[in-house]
């Protein structure tokens, strides 16, 4: 019981001596009574706060002190016997913080020297938390207690607190990294296990690591901000799981959306085998799948927006399967039966999986628990659009759409229109009755006024496609108003409608003003987007009859492609689509080349040019097609009809090679007029606008006894028409 009483009695004698301080340092006394104990630091801790003028004057109502603050200074005062200047410091800015006198917080804090506190703090951490075994018995007590470690550790951060909401945000960065430098050295290995027994340490240093990021965000320093990032989780904190993951996702957002790129990483621990981030999108889709695995080993809640930025990420890089196999993975009841079907689709569309996507969408139609959705309807009948085998259902549910949005969103009407356009045109080029054919032609330009009617805004989508379906039909003027129409939307920023425009210039045998065009579109474009102009330009100076120039320029054309090719970096990595197009677009240069070399009698700067193509793609129906027009011009006919039954074996639907072996067939006269006049309805069954058919047609009929004269001039007729108004290039 003695021992009892003598411990209470010295715990109320502290308290006493504690609230009788803290009054002291409020009223701004100059001294403490002897009785105290305390050095003389105190007071001037107290001095310098109270001429500062931030402090309560003696006659006003004494302020009450907070019985945290209390129970801390107790514990320094048990362990140490006294309450140094630094502790008595932190103790006060901390109570000016909660009172929101940040001003005032802030004039306290300055008044601790962090540099000469840091080093013992630093070696009091490294003492209280070395391996025992290194410890010697007679090794000198820690310079600090970890209660005052903990007190010096917060008022640092609240230092740096009060530095941010005074919009001092670089200091405020600088700031707290001391606590983590700190910390750092102290134990390199990472914090022991042990250290979590010290609550308060621990809240702050779980503060300090989520906040330092932040800070030099919002100080502009972007570099150090990624680096902080990583100290943060690669260091081992003992964070708990909340606070970690808020820092991955807060890490992968920024390297998804901040525009600034990230250095790959630099681990200390790297083993040789281990996957290291090569970009900022790579990192981020680490950290997601990070947190993915979390949430499935119940270690954290579901995030939803956790799978939309990895959903973007992997879109964007390409990683469409890579997607798909994480949502499969998902547990159940995470998302709904119809989103994970539909997240699944356009992951397999992606990819080009056209027949697993459209597979998924029907299962979800073909539910009678679900209604038909307008997003899946337009979905599937993309895809069935893109498949000749599924046009027709493609327009079954294109029209359902329509009928289900009729009197709802005109926008989404628009787009399910102009589905229903897109349809009914490509359905144009699969039938064989001329009759079918004019009618899907004239409904598909019926469903593109619609959607531009219902259109809100004009969408360039609509507009491109009123051009090409009006230049089709041979309506020019009308399609070249919506060619203008469409630059003046996209701004001039879009390839596709200057070589539009140009064709249908070209159709209007307008030449001179469609390689004016060509030349204003080489002069807004990078030279990397110059490919497609380029090669129009040279099929203009062709029209025109300038061989040379055309050679000149499908040589700039080539030298910007070698070019290309060598310096290809992480934009054909992340779309490897580009890349394929370039070598189509270098094959067919090659192929243009050589027909012009051809023209021109030069036969072995046209072989040359055969073998750089056959080079690209040794499997070619349009370089089988030019070697035959080489040998036809050297009167090669065998060989000619073999590279064009070669390039027909590779295309069956090679329009160009149909027309020419049956040219050939019908000069060399070995075979029936029957097997001519097939393969150039052939060719007109698939092309219906190809002037070269219809002109041998026309011969045909007419050096035919048995054909009438009316059949033959209505082939002639046809041919002249189509020619006044051929285009150099195809218009789609």
């Amino acid at each position: 019981m003695r021992a009892r009483d003598w411990l209470d009695k010295r715990r109320v004698g502290i308290r006493e001596k504690l609230q009788k301080m803290m009054k002291c340092i409020f009223s701004g006394e100059q001294q403490l009574r002897a009785d105290e104990a305390m050095d003389s630091s105190e007071s001037l801790a107290t001095r310098d706060y109270s001429a500062s003028g931030y402090s309560s004057r003696a006659a006003e109502v004494e302020p009450k002190v907070d019985t945290s603050n209390i129970e801390e200074a107790e514990s320094s005062l048990r362990e140490s016997g006294y309450l140094n200047y630094e502790e008595a410091r932190a103790l006060l800015g901390r109570l000016e913080y909660q009172k929101g006198n940040i001003e005032a917080a802030l004039h306290v804090f300055e008044g601790i020297d962090i540099a000469a506190v840091t080093p013992k703090m630093r070696i009091s951490i490294a003492r209280k938390y070395e391996n025992s075994r290194r410890r010697s018995q007679s090794e000198a007590a820690p310079l600090m207690s970890m209660h005052a470690v903990s007190l010096l550790f917060e008022a640092i951060f609240l230092k740096a607190k009060s530095l941010e909401r005074l919009g001092r945000f670089s200091e405020a960065a600088k700031t707290c990294k001391i606590i983590l430098d700190t910390v750092e050295s102290a134990l390199p290995e990472g914090l022991p296990e042990s250290f979590m027994t010290d609550c308060k340490l621990q809240e702050t240093l779980n503060k300090v690591v989520e906040s330092l990021p932040e800070l030099w965000k919002l100080s502009g320093d972007f570099q150090e901000a990624i680096l902080s990032y990583r100290k943060g989780l690669l260091y081992h904190w003992n964070l708990d799981v909340e606070t970690k993951a808020k820092i991955e996702k807060e890490f992968a957002i920024f390297l998804l959306y901040s525009g600034v790129e990230a250095s790959p990483p630099n681990l200390r621990w790297q083993i040789d085998s281990s996957f290291v981030p090569r970009n900022n999108i790579e990192e981020a889709v680490l950290l997601l799948v990070i947190l993915l695995r979390k949430f499935s080993l119940g270690r954290m809640k579901w995030d939803p927006s956790i799978l939309d930025h990895l959903t973007f990420a992997l879109s964007v890089s390409g990683g469409s399967r890579a997607l798909a196999h994480q949502v499969e993975e998902l547990l159940p009841g995470i998302l709904e039966r119809n989103d994970m079907y539909c997240i699944l689709a356009l992951c397999y569309y992606g990819e080009g999986e056209d027949i697993v996507a459209l597979n998924l969408l029907k299962n979800m139609l073909d539910n009678q628990e679900n209604p038909d959705c307008a997003f899946v309807l337009l979905l599937a009948s993309k895809i069935c659009g893109e498949n000749a085998f599924s046009v027709e259902q493609g327009i079954d549910y294109a029209q359902k759409v329509i009928k289900k949005l009729t009197g709802g969103c005109a926008q989404k009407a628009s787009v399910a229109n102009c589905m229903l356009g897109l349809l009914l045109s490509a359905k144009s080029l699969l039938v064989s009755s001329d009759l079918e054919r004019i009618s899907c032609t004239s409904r598909a330009l019926e469903a593109f006024e619609a959607a531009e009617r219902l259109m809100t805004e004009r969408d360039p989508i609509v507009v491109y496609h009123l051009s090409i379906e009006n230049a089709e039909q041979r309506k020019l003027d009308l399609a070249l108003y919506y060619a203008k129409q469409l630059l003046k939307l996209e701004a001039g920023s879009s390839v596709r409608v200057y070589v539009l425009l140009a064709r249908i210039l070209s159709a209007q045998k307008r030449f001179s003003d469609a390689e004016t065009v060509i030349n204003a579109a080489l002069d807004q474009m990078g030279k990397w987007d110059q490919g497609e102009l380029l090669r129009t330009k040279a099929k203009l100076q062709i029209a025109q009859g300038q061989l040379k120039k055309a050679i000149e320029t499908y040589s700039r054309l080539l030298a910007i492609l070698q070019v290309q090719a060598k310096n290809s970096g992480l934009a054909k990595n992340l779309h490897k689509s580009g890349g394929l197009r370039d070598r189509s677009l270098e094959m067919e240069t090659w192929n243009d080349l050589a027909g012009v070399y051809t023209s021109l009698s030069q036969w072995r700067d046209a072989e040359a040019c055969l073998v750089k193509s056959k080079a690209i793609s040794p499997f070619s129906a349009s370089r089988l097609h030019n070697t035959g027009l080489l040998y036809q011009a050297r009167g090669q006919y065998k060989d000619a009809l073999k590279s064009f039954q070669e390039a027909l074996n590779l295309e069956p639907n090679h329009v160009q090679s149909l027309v020419s072996m049956a040219r050939v067939l019908k000069q060399l006269g070995t075979q029936s007029m029957s097997v001519v006049r097939s393969l150039l309805t052939d060719a007109l069954r698939l092309d219906r606008t190809n002037a070269s058919a219809w002109y041998n047609l026309g011969l045909l009929y007419k050096a035919d006894p048995e054909a009438s004269a009316l059949e033959a001039a209505e082939c002639f007729e046809a041919a002249t028409l189509l020619e006044e108004s051929a285009p150099i290039e195809p218009f789609r």
